[in-house]
């Protein structure tokens, strides 16, 4: 009997952890189509928000016109701009099939999303960190931070969508490889800047160990880049670079002036 009852909580106990993770994932979605409608509402060209994220989302214009029930040629619209402005229930019934067709695919972005949310533990960390509201390829935004590419040089037309600087060594130090993935933000399409690098080798190795893949990694310190970070940034398909700049402060200016 005793045994039967244990076998009972243990039960219990499996679904409790079931559903809280649903409610989870529940709140953060809701937290997610909030901070897209935000962005949206707020910006002056909201269609060029749109397509941001219909492009994070990876879904096309066909394949969102075919789920709202109406032409690609009005989604088009909207994300040029030539649109007025959509109300709110336009713009949520945009963010809902966005959704929708992401968890029809498998939910890849979603899966990310809830993986890169809600963690203050990484906060010290990170140094500095910027959404961009329209996105940039890797080339420009090595042009305007002054970095010499290392490795992967074929992939500097890929778009980024923002960047994160880290320092390197509290987040290979303090961090689980669980909570190193909280610093790619709202999406791996991006920029990761890792200060207090000796080698680069640390680094890339974190990296790999998330299986979140960065579409930019610059390191800031070294004077010579390992060669096994440098392989694992032609395994991984990640642009590699290494930042002009003397110090961390002077860093950080660089990027407030080329990203304000």
């Amino acid at each position: 009997m005793k045994r039967w009852c244990v076998f009972l909580y243990d039960i219990y106990l499996y679904l409790l952890r079931q559903y809280m993770i649903m409610k989870d994932k529940d709140f953060i979605k809701e937290n997610l189509i909030r901070k897209i409608c935000g962005e949206i509402v707020l910006s002056q060209e909201p269609g060029f928000v749109i397509k941001k994220w219909r492009n994070i989302f990876k879904v096309s214009q066909k394949e969102i016109a075919n789920e709202m029930g109406v032409t690609p040629s009005v989604i088009s619209d909207y994300e040029s701009n030539r649109r007025t402005s959509p109300g709110i229930k336009i713009i949520k019934k945009i963010i809902n099939s966005l959704i929708k067709i992401s968890e029809r695919k498998g939910g890849e972005f979603l899966r990310e999303f809830y993986t890169l949310s809600g963690n203050d533990l990484v906060t010290s960390s990170i140094l500095d960190v910027k959404e961009f509201k329209l996105p940039i390829t890797v080339k420009e935004f090595c042009e305007k931070t002054n970095c010499l590419i290392v490795g992967r040089e074929d992939l500097l037309e890929n778009q980024i969508y923002g960047y994160s600087l880290v320092d390197s060594l509290k987040a290979i130090l303090e961090l689980t490889p669980m909570e190193l993935v909280k610093i790619y933000g709202y999406t791996t399409n991006r920029a990761l800047i890792f200060s207090n690098v000796t080698s680069g080798r640390s680094s890339m190795v974190a990296i790999k160990v998330t299986n979140l893949k960065p579409s930019l990694v610059i390191l800031h310190g070294p004077e010579k880049v390992d060669e096994v970070a440098k392989r694992i940034a032609e395994i991984e398909g990640i642009v590699l670079g290494v930042t002009r700049a003397k110090n961390l402060n002077e860093l950080k200016g660089i990027l407030k002036r080329g990203f304000r």
